[in-house]
């Protein structure tokens, strides 16, 4: 039986703002608000909120029989926090269905699996315990940057336990094999690998409005009638994008989310159902391992990692950002922290790119790749100059991280002496309320015991009076006879 696992990424791009080269040493904070702000809120209007109020009635038309599964990065989560918590809200109601699944990725949406495994796995936890804060979910499975993959990846994620991983069916990796099963990864069998169908997927979110395409209109029976023509053994159809493709790429005035909202009925009608991506993992086994010994992605046509790494600028903004991954992570400034996340974004290098690209590139505020560059070297240079400043920097990066080793040790063995003394501190006031509650019973019985004698002793001395006054009666007798 034929399953198809839908998932989209919702990630927001965060605006640098114009920062000259005398700004270094004087101005610390890079962002365009007001444009951060404007994109935000303009992207949940036209999209996200238009296309989870679909999805919410798909489910509530079909129930469990239909499923989706989201990614969403730490950085993205933050603006949506700040500008647009509806979207959070309709995402927590879409959990509470049963329906979702809530995968792992990079908290900047950034390229640190290809250069720092320490700032890749520290991004990972931290945008699964902001996932796990929010929707109660522990993610099993990992989407990374721009569906980022390679063999040596796939180790690492491995590593973290993670159950499985989504990256692009590319050509070139698969070559006559087919993106409708499941894979394992080459250095590490026991992580599954669910492959991106290129075509189903960039039908929906590239090519849909476009009246040129010889598949316009695309219809939602046809759509799935070439899903159920697949080979009988070809169980696995992976649909990803990103869910902005639902309203921005392709306007709702498209008809994209009636189309969507068609999908389930017609799927049923040909026996095909829909799984999320842990569920694939759980329940199908692997056909055969992928060998990627380059690293792929699902961005422009060669399916790598040349729209952010291939010409010499980005190589040069790359390399000298992640010169200082291990000191900002050894240092754990907040702030600090906070515009690492930000300006890690892949989108940083990407603006660089001199790519053609069938997918056109919105630039934002720079005129040229060059203007890009300059002003992420600007910013950067300054967010050096604070990272260095945090600690001398004639302290290499080993010895920083022994002395602040040391630091955290004796911070660890002071909390613990704390909670030594608290505890005795605890014992001490228990035993005293004790001591307290004993002397006070004991008081208790002495008043009790002296309060029990008195009535004895007015008692004998009552007697004792009345002999006497026996005997001096019978003395006076005595002598008047």
């Amino acid at each position: 039986m034929k399953t198809i696992c839908l998932y989209f990424e919702i990630h927001q791009i965060i605006h640098l703002k114009r920062y000259r080269f005398f700004d270094i040493g004087t101005d610390h904070y890079y962002y365009d608000d007001y444009e951060n702000e404007r994109a935000i809120t303009d992207i949940a209007e036209r999209s996200y909120m238009p296309a989870l109020n679909a999805l919410q009635e798909m489910i509530n038309a079909n129930g469990k029989y239909f499923k989706v599964a989201f990614s969403i990065s730490g950085v993205g989560m933050e603006q949506l926090e700040f500008h647009a918590p509806q979207v959070l809200t309709k995402l927590q109601e879409l959990n509470s269905t049963g329906c979702v699944e809530f995968l792992a990725e990079p908290y900047s949406h950034g390229l640190s699996s290809l250069v720092n495994e320490a700032a890749f796995e520290a991004e990972v936890k931290r945008q699964s315990a902001k996932i796990k804060e929010y929707f109660g979910q522990e993610p099993k499975v990992l989407r990374n940057s721009s569906l980022i993959y390679s063999d040596d990846i796939g180790l690492l994620v491995s590593h973290l336990g993670f159950k499985g991983m989504l990256t692009e069916g590319a050509k070139h990796v698969l070559g006559w094999k087919s993106p409708h099963y499941i894979y394992n990864c080459a250095m590490a069998p026991n992580l599954k690998l669910l492959l991106r169908d290129i075509t189903l997927s960039d039908d929906i979110s590239l090519r849909f409005n476009n009246s040129d395409w010889p598949g316009y209109p695309l219809f939602a029976d046809t759509y799935m009638d070439r899903i159920a023509a697949f080979p009988e053994e070809e169980q696995v159809i992976n649909i990803f994008m990103e869910l902005s493709a639902l309203g921005i790429a392709q306007p709702l005035s498209s008809n994209i989310l009636e189309f969507l909202k068609a999908l389930p009925t017609c799927a049923k009608a040909r026996g095909i159902t829909f799984s999320t991506p842990t569920e694939l993992c759980m329940k199908i086994k692997a056909i055969d391992t992928l060998n990627v010994p380059d690293t792929l992605s699902w961005v422009d046509e060669e399916r790598d990692v040349s729209s952010w790494l291939g010409n010499p600028m980005q190589r040069e903004a790359f390399n000298k950002l992640y010169s200082v991954a291990d000191r900002v992570r050894i240092a754990n400034d907040p702030r600090i922290n906070q515009d690492w996340d930000y300006l890690q974004a892949s989108n940083n290098f990407r603006f660089m790119t001199t790519k053609p690209s069938n997918v056109g590139i919105d630039r934002g505020i720079y005129s040229s790749p060059f203007d890009a560059f300059t002003n992420y070297m600007n910013i950067l240079g300054d967010f050096i100059n604070r990272v260095n400043n945090l600690y001398p920097e004639e302290i290499d990066n080993d010895q920083l991280e022994g002395l602040l080793t040391t630091i955290k040790n004796q911070g660890d063995e002071i909390e613990m002496k704390d909670k030594e003394i608290s505890r005795l501190q605890a014992k001490i006031e228990k035993i005293e309320a004790e001591s307290d509650k004993l002397r006070e019973a004991c008081e208790g019985k002495k008043a009790e015991a002296k309060a029990a004698k008195k009535p004895t002793a007015k008692k004998a001395a009552t007697g004792k009076s009345s002999s006497a006054i026996k005997a001096t009666t019978k003395k006076a007798e005595s002598t008047e006879k």
